[in-house]
């Protein structure tokens, strides 16, 4: 209670001192004649003995019976008040007088209750305005940025300089550049003889006492111009060199500083380039410099004199601009050294595939920019392999790299083009490179393409081009084919790991669509579930092709081309000859392959989605005015895709066992995470759409993995009661071929799918890295909106 009442009288008088003290700490009062700091003095001295006159009288100690009253305020029934009173009526008589006994004793009871009652120290309604908050504040500012040494200098310098002057003093801070992280030094407290600062810092210095009492001298700066006296009482400056800092006068100091130069950064390149099957380069470099990289950028220009100089390349090329890109900042962690990897598919600029070399350059916060030396390198580009995307591709190339090769370009594109029975199975294709071909020759008859006309031409070349390598084959054995043509040049070639495991997915998603066709045709033409034992026939399951397939894989990584060149022929003949095994593609086993299939299929679709929602969340942040209608419509294919997965629930045979289970509840969080996308969708939630979405995604992966398991565990278990049958045949008799592995080694047991690979016949860690990089590079591109950064953040954060 004396705290609350001290608190309550005496507020006003730290509130008076606070605003007092500030100004003199901060130096405000420097500058003023002597008679302005007396009426200062005076006034606030008079406040202060108001303050404290009014507090007196406000003041008052608590007694006892006010102690016991709050203490007694806080219990239930103020038992001590009770204990305090007399029994006014009925007291001669017994049951009264017991009762009343029993009543105190209740009482008494209630005040072992009684505890400590904490100070209410608030004073908001006698300090509406928040005056005290207000002096605090400006006393913690001049506690931080000025002096409390002023307070002295100002009562016995100031006040007392008309009499007798005060000894003169001086202040001196040394500031460095705000981009170097160190912080401002008190010249006063340095006691050794030489000071490092870095290069560019800023000096402050201030005198106090009569002019001439106290100068400085400095060799620091280099100054030639702009150069006050040195007796000036507020002197500023930068430091450039090395040199000395020194004021004259009594109490003087002298310090020698030693400038230290801001070093520039530097990058280097730590890998060689190296890129995937899709043509997309990656490029590892190291930055480093001494107070962080703030930016840098890659430039990639033609190296005109490794070009081998022939077909549509001999003529002399336009003006290739080259091409510049940002390089990837760390988003979390320091900048003065890292290590970071340059991705990007360059694949349609016209330096793909062709001589460059690449530099790079970093900038620091001073403006220093470190450069690496040009590195020569192929740029890494789209490889195509069918021979028409090939030819249109190279024209295209050179259509880019001079206009004069445009009509010769034409002129090659409907040559290959003439009769194209046999070779163009897709008419539409056809046509509309006819179609290309002559608006070409109409553009050509006008005179050399333009600028616009070629870049219209090249885009619908690419098209095409890409149209001819990836687009739909009328059937699994032409898709087949190619698969097999690609991995076979990539053996002549030489190729990277990771194109080999992406042209070998290709080739197991070509050999099942393949077996899948033969297993439909031979259930139309056939009455019974056994081949005909007179033909003779080569009998292949799915595991004999896999471990073939897995074989060949070994070998390429291995660098044994030749021995996974004959492999791929006995691959060849072996699917050229084979007949599915009899129940491949029936019954439950068949029926679960085919749901996961389609589950795949719909996991591709809600990737393609989320993809799609997260560009109209960018358009969003850029003020696309039709974000609501786009979100409907997003919304609307979020249903669709939702209802598609109901029905593909439905058709999943049951799965017994655990990783069943698992499976169902795991499609079923799927369905439930897709109605949650596309009620967000609906409400313009992008951010939660997404979030659901790919919470949709890991459900369906996992449901997945969890029904190859389950489907393994079946095969497994109908292998095992197969064998127990055939134990009591003879050690003579002929081994089923589904038991040994396409090199005529003895199987250890079935295979199928056992949830660890990947169903969805793509490399989905490559893809979520993929992902994380284009993240990265996106939220290191500090131009793009606020909001966006921050969602960006949040997903670098989660994964």
């Amino acid at each position: 209670m004396v705290a609350e009442r001290v608190v309550r009288a005496f507020w006003p008088v730290w509130t008076i001192l606070f605003f007092a003290l500030a100004p003199i700490m901060l130096g405000w009062l420097d500058p003023l004649p002597v008679e302005a700091v007396w009426a200062f003095a005076v006034l606030c001295v008079l406040a202060l003995a108001i303050a404290l006159y009014i507090g007196l009288r406000r003041f008052d100690w608590p007694s006892d019976i006010e102690a016991l009253a709050r203490v007694d305020a806080r219990l239930k029934g103020r038992p001590i008040a009770t204990l305090l009173d007399e029994q006014a009526i009925g007291a001669a008589d017994p049951a009264s007088a017991a009762l009343w006994a029993a009543h105190l004793e209740r009482m008494r009871a209630k005040t072992h209750e009684a505890r400590r009652v904490d100070p209410d120290l608030r004073i908001s309604n006698l300090d509406p305005f928040g005056l005290r908050y207000s002096a605090l504040l400006f006393f913690v500012i001049a506690l931080l940025f000025g002096s409390v040494w002023r307070i002295g200098d100002v009562a016995q310098g100031r006040i007392t300089q008309a009499g007798t002057a005060a000894a003169p003093t001086w202040e001196a801070w040394v500031a460095p550049p705000s981009y170097t992280g160190v912080p401002s030094i008190y010249l006063a407290d340095i006691k050794t003889p030489v000071l490092s600062v870095p290069q560019g810092s800023k000096v402050t210095i201030r005198l106090y006492g009569d002019v001439g009492d106290l100068t400085v001298l400095e060799t620091v700066s280099a100054r030639t111009s702009d150069i006050g006296a040195a007796s000036d009482l507020e002197q500023s400056f930068d430091i450039t060199q090395s040199g000395t800092i020194e004021i004259q006068g009594q109490g003087g100091r002298v310090w020698r500083i030693e400038a230290k130069p801001d070093q520039e950064p530097y990058v280097e390149l730590t890998a060689p380039v190296s890129s995937d099957a899709k043509g997309e380069m990656a490029q590892a470099f190291r930055a480093l410099d001494d107070y962080g990289v703030v930016r840098g950028s890659a430039e990639i220009a033609l190296d005109l004199s490794r070009v081998d100089r022939r077909f549509g390349l001999a003529a002399e090329p336009d003006e290739i601009t080259p091409i510049k890109v940002d390089l990837p900042m760390p988003f979390t962690g320091g900048r003065d050294e890292f290590d970071q990897v340059l991705t990007g598919d360059f694949s349609t600029s016209v330096l793909a595939n062709l001589p460059v070399t690449i530099t790079l350059s970093v900038e620091d916060a001073s403006g220093q920019i470190g450069s690496s030396d040009p590195e020569e390198i192929i740029l890494p580009g789209k490889r195509f392999f069918q021979p028409l995307a090939k030819a249109i591709a190279e024209q295209r190339r050179d259509i880019l790299w001079s206009a004069s090769n445009a009509r010769q370009s034409a002129q090659l594109l409907r040559a290959v083009s003439y009769k194209p029975e046999g070779f163009i199975t897709d008419n539409a294709k056809f046509l509309r490179l006819r179609f290309i071909v002559r608006r070409m020759e109409g553009m050509i008859e006008d005179g050399v393409l333009d600028d616009a006309e070629r870049l219209d031409i090249t885009e619908a070349l690419w098209d095409l081009a890409i149209q001819f390598e990836e687009g739909s084959l009328q059937d699994a054995r032409e898709r087949l084919e190619r698969a097999q043509e690609r991995l076979a040049e990539a053996m002549r070639n030489g190729a990277s790991p990771e194109e080999i495991q992406e042209l070998m997915d290709e080739l197991r998603d070509a050999t099942n669509d393949y077996m899948e066709l033969l297993a439909e045709q031979n259930q139309g033409q056939s009455g019974t579930d056994q081949p005909d034992q007179g033909q003779e026939t080569t009998e292949i399951t799915q595991d004999e092709l896999d471990a073939l397939m897995d074989r060949i894989q070994e070998l390429m990584e291995e660098g044994r081309m030749a021995e996974a060149q004959a492999l791929m022929e006995q691959l060849n003949q072996m699917l050229e000859n084979m007949q599915v095994a009899q129940g491949e593609g029936s019954g439950q086993s068949g029926q679960t392959r085919r749901a996961m299939r389609d589950l795949g299929q719909t996991l591709q679709d809600q990737q393609q989605l989320s993809d799609e929602s997260f560009g109209e969340l960018q358009d969003q942040f850029n003020g696309n005015p039709d974000q609501g209608e786009q979100s409907q419509s997003l919304a609307d294919r979020q249903q669709a895709l939702r209802d598609q997965l109901g029905s593909q629930r439905q058709a999943v045979p049951d799965l017994e066992g655990e990783a069943g289970e698992r499976a169902e509840r795991n499609l079923e969080q799927a369905e439930r995470s897709m109605e949650e996308a596309e009620q967000a969708l609906r409400d313009g939630n992008l951010p939660e759409a997404i979030d659901r979405q790919s919470e949709a995604m890991d459900r369906l992966r996992e449901g997945l993995r969890d029904m190859g398991q389950a489907l393994a565990e079946a095969e497994q278990t109908g292998t095992e009661q197969a064998q127990g049958q055939q134990s009591g045949e003879q050690q003579g008799q002929v081994e089923q071929p589904g038991r040994r592995d396409p090199l005529g080694r003895q199987s250890g047991g079935q295979g199928g799918l056992t949830g660890e690979g990947d169903e969805l016949g793509m490399n989905v860690e490559r893809r979520a890295q993929e992902l994380l990089e284009e993240l990265r590079k996106r939220s290191s591109d500090q131009e793009r909106p606020r909001v966006e950064l921050d969602y960006l953040k949040r997903l670098l954060d989660r994964f």
